[in-house]
């Protein structure tokens, strides 16, 4: 299933990284390990943040895609399921099914 990975780097734990020239390198491994579908920074109240996309087929895959960012950074993770397109038609069904039922 396809998720959005949202990481937030607090700002001392980026500085300090950054400062000690391993933010870049750090980022890179990670993202390496992860190999995401796409993968975005921006920033999120002031933070340092990485929006990634990636596929995760068991609940259990979660830790190892979490500790790095926890371990490396002191980072806040979120996991969002999401959908391509083609999923939300998929669900059409299930949408009008709703519709009839609540609507």
């Amino acid at each position: 299933m396809r998720f959005l990975l949202k990481v937030t780097i607090p700002v001392e734990s980026g500085n300090a990284a950054a400062r000690a020239g391993k933010l870049g390198a750090t980022i890179e491994s990670i993202l390496s390990d992860l190999k995401p579908e796409a993968t975005y920074f921006t920033d999120n109240n002031g933070q340092r943040s990485g929006l990634i996309f990636l596929d995760i087929q068991e609940p259990a895959e979660i830790p190892a895609i979490a500790e790095p960012w926890f371990l490396a950074f002191n980072a806040s993770v979120e996991f969002h399921p999401v959908m391509v397109p083609e999923d939300l038609a998929k669900a059409g069904a299930a949408i009008e099914g709703a519709v009839k039922k609540y609507a």
